[in-house]
């Protein structure tokens, strides 16, 4: 490296002085942008009166002539509908027209019937009956049993359609009837009936519960009437809103300022059902790498030997860590795609350690600089968003004045992915892209922390206006980035993160809640959050664990690390000190041994259980069922489940019940109907419907398990990969009958995605003085290194005889002696625990006789 001039080296002191004054003055800046624009209402006295005049059937649904506009009801499978009101000439054709947020358009037409009728017209299907309201024009859903699901609220005369060039629709509701999901809502309350939500991508940092716009804008949302669910996407990418039930208990509505006036409408009449149907539509996750479910640590401003430091300090106290996180400073004067070389140095260094990897941050803003090849590059291609004049909008943002390149453009998306050479060749192993809302630094009203409205994207012939196209920016940069992986790194589980997403974003990158504030009401409004998202179809989600700005204290990081270790995306990371008042870390050790003890111990369990939780991503990929769950996902016969704001499923068997109040060393409990739940720690069983009273002490986070539930763990490793698994514990909670499908790959590859993987189906039952396991592999098409089961029976008695078949299992003196022992138990009487080593090549039932 070529030591500096001296006037070079006078202009890098200077800059980084000027950084450092605009870093530590960004919080009072930023905190105010909480919203875009004012927001535009609805007028109700301009409302349309659509009346249709003449009905024509198609091959997939019917199209109904409304004058000056046509509305289409197209069937895509028994249970999934799309209903659109467009104006003539719009695109609706026997072609479908897709936005970014579908995924899946290849649908078979089931059969359907319909019946015209002097005020309506029927369309039948093996699960739904739709009715249209002829005059006014409105939509009504059925299930097959006659019972109404949804339908439009006509008593104004105008259900949908548009004003002044708003697309709305009208909905009749209940007041029985409850909301959830709408992607990402800051917040306290699970419910979201009652609530006016907008959505618009916004830099929200230090955002706070009341904050309406926050940093993503997921269109969908799912009734639950009746304890049936129904789910609605409205797939309109310009800012929208949702009056749920907040005027009146009759109606609901949702409407956008522009755009088309399309929805998909779903029934369930499971919560799993619509969720299922939803992630078919817009995009199943795909199953991550197992590194990237160990935890991460990170901070803004992180020095290079900071970085190193961390991660050695986590070696040598045995805490166990996967991922070191690279923020901006690594760039060479925060241009992207470069390094500064003692970051790169840093780099290298980490990843001489056994078992680290590493994350880097990329923005999607390229400086304006003549000698910098990427800034040469999009200008010679005409890459970048454009002002309404036709020339490249420049914003000032990191590194100063920038270009942003435009993702709506494949070519783009093709140049950017090609780019990720730089990181990749450096030793990164995942991208975190960040201020891809797009965030701007310019606050006047023209701007609002964003390009003005009237910029475009897109060709000089198809334009693509910065209204439209603000919310689907990030959704196209998360493609551009998961595509980097098919060129350069061809057979490895792509891992993106972003702060900013759209329907259907989840097929491409896991997702933050961006930046928290470390205080009591963040870590309260993490679990509604998290819950609310993972109803969206986003299952690979976290939250700064301890918060981003300001500082926690060390009550508070101790309680938000007992829910952090049990998030799917568990990621430690927080602020610069220059904008903080204290310099205060947030690593586990820097609040003292009682909490560092308590951070262990938890950060610990989540590596213990990842064969539960790398299991219950894998169900995600292939239903959309959330690896967070909130209790009514399980529940939603029970209603007591229905507001619950501070309890949530850790996949399907374990449910917390964390403490996130400050100073609170007791809380109450529910536990759902329908179930036996046991104490994770006491082993105390009780019965479901009833709210208990537990003590959770500092270092304590109650946990419940639900009765015939089998959750396999491991030995603890301190990073994923470091031992092969060759014990599967089956934790198990027997009642009656248990059942789990294990499935295993080799966790790093894309080999699974050509069948190379095991399922193996675990059935234990009890029956009268015996318990029965058995196992069977449905699919054996990887190589595993399981060499044997531990089969952990808790509240049992001491077994009188453990056999299969002739094969006589012998009692074991320790449980150290029973792992070392094939066929062998050990029954620990303090805690009426059974261990049972099974090999792997048992045939025969395993009967435990008492």
């Amino acid at each position: 490296m070529r030591p500096m001039n001296s006037t070079l080296r006078v202009f890098v002191i200077i800059s980084t002085v000027i950084m450092l004054a605009l870093s530590a003055n960004l919080t009072s800046a930023f905190a105010a942008v909480t919203q875009p624009e004012a927001d535009t209402p609805l007028n109700k006295d301009n409302l349309q009166k659509l009346s249709a005049q003449s009905i024509k059937k198609l091959d997939n649904g019917v199209q109904f002539d409304l004058g000056d506009y046509n509305a289409f009801i197209r069937i895509f499978s028994k249970d999934l509908v799309k209903v659109s009101i467009l104006k003539d000439g719009q695109k609706d054709g026997q072609k479908e027209e897709y936005s970014p947020a579908i995924k899946r358009q290849d649908w078979k037409t089931p059969r359907f019937s319909t019946q015209d009728g002097k005020k309506e017209y029927t369309i039948s299907t093996d699960e739904l009956t739709i009715k249209i309201s002829k005059a006014p024009f409105g939509v009504k859903f059925l299930d097959k049993q006659g019972n109404v699901i949804n339908e439009d609220y006509l008593q104004n005369g105008a259900g949908s359609g548009y004003e002044n060039g708003k697309p709305y629709v009208f909905k009749k509701t209940e007041k029985g009837e409850n909301f959830y999901g709408f992607g990402e809502q800051a917040g306290l309350n699970f419910n979201q009936r009652g609530e006016s939500i907008g959505m618009w991508n916004t830099d929200a940092y230090s955002y706070n519960k009341d904050t309406k716009y926050v940093y993503t804008s997921i269109p969908f949302f799912m009734g639950l009437k009746d304890k049936k669910a129904y789910g609605i996407l409205f797939d309109n990418s310009y800012r929208s809103y949702y009056e749920m039930a907040s005027e009146s208990d009759d109606y609901y509505y949702f409407y956008a300022n522009g755009g088309p006036l399309t929805y998909y409408f779903m029934n369930g009449p499971e919560i799993s059902d619509v969720l299922d149907i939803y992630t078919e539509l817009t995009g199943k996750m795909d199953l991550p790498a197992e590194w990237t479910l160990g935890l991460h640590q990170s901070k803004w401003e992180y020095q290079a030997d900071e970085i190193v430091n961390v991660a050695k300090t986590y070696r040598e106290k045995k805490i166990p860590l996967d991922t070191m996180h690279f923020d901006i400073d690594y760039m060479d004067g925060y241009r992207v795609f470069t390094w500064s070389e003692k970051y790169k140095q840093a780099l290298k260094q980490l990843k001489s350690m056994p078992g680290f990897h590493a994350i880097a941050i990329n923005d999607p803003a390229v400086k304006k600089d003549e000698n910098y090849r990427l800034y040469q590059e999009g200008t010679k291609n005409d890459y970048w968003a454009k002002n309404a004049d036709g020339t490249p909008f420049i914003g000032p943002v990191w590194p100063g004045d920038s270009a942003f390149p435009d993702f709506s453009k494949k070519e783009v998306r093709d140049w950017w992915a090609k780019n990720h050479d730089v990181l990749f060749d450096a030793g990164i192993d995942g991208v975190w892209n960040d201020m891809n809302e797009p965030a701007v630094f310019l606050d006047g009203p023209e701007y609002n922390h964003t390009m003005p409205l009237n910029s475009y994207f897109g060709y000089e012939n198809d334009k693509k206006l910065h209204t439209e196209y603000h919310n689907l920016y990030g959704h196209d940069e998360a493609e551009a980035t998961y595509n980097a992986w098919a060129m350069h790194k061809q057979n490895e589980r792509p891992f993106v993160l972003t702060r900013d997403m759209f329907a259907g974003t989840q097929r491409y990158a896991a997702l933050w809640t961006g930046d928290s504030v470390s205080n009591w009401e963040h870590l309260q409004m993490s679990i509604p959050m998290n819950t609310n998202i993972g109803l969206s179809g986003v299952s690979f989600v976290g939250n700064d664990i301890g918060g981003f700005a300001k500082r926690p204290d060390a009550e508070l990081f101790a309680r938000w690390m007992q829910v952090g270790a049990f998030l799917p995306f568990s990621r430690i990371h927080y602020d610069s000190d220059a904008k903080s008042e204290i310099k205060q870390g947030q690593e586990p050790w820097a609040f003292g041994p009682e909490v560092e003890e308590i951070s262990k111990k938890y950060i610990e369990m989540r590596y213990q259980l990842l064969p539960y939780l790398y299991n219950a991503f894998q169900d995600s990929s292939e239903t959309g069922k959330p690896v967070q769950q909130p209790l009514v996902y399980h529940y939603q016969e029970d209603e007591n489940t229905y507001n619950i704001n501070d309890q949530f499923m850790f996949g399907d068997s374990m449910m917390l019940a964390p403490v996130v109040t400050q100073g609170q060393t007791s809380r109450n409990v529910y536990l759902p109907k329908g179930e036996t739940w046991v104490d994770f720690w006491t082993s105390k069983e009780y019965n479901g419907g009833q709210t208990i009273k537990v003590d959770a002490p500092l270092a304590h986070l109650p946990i419940f398990v639900k009765k015939d539930s089998v959750i396999p763990t491991r030995e603890v490793q301190q990073y994923t990969g470091e031992k092969d698994l060759t014990n599967l514990v089956l934790d198990t909670y027997l009642k009656n009958e248990a059942t789990y499908s294990f499935y295993e790959d080799d966790g790093k590859s894309l080999d699974h995605t050509k069948g190379e993987f095991d399922v193996t189906d675990f059935h234990i039952t009890k029956k009268h003085n015996k318990i029965e396991f058995s196992k069977s592999m449905s699919t054996d098409n990887f190589d595993s290194a399981i060499k044997q089961f531990t089969l952990k029976l808790n509240n049992e008695k001491a077994p009188k005889k453990v056999q299969a078949a002739n094969n006589i299992y012998k009692a074991a003196a320790s449980l150290e002696a029973m792992t070392a022992t094939k066929r062998s138990y050990f029954y620990d009487a303090g805690k009426k625990t059974l261990y049972v080593n099974i090999p792997v090549e048992e045939r025969q039932k395993v009967q435990v006789k008492f």
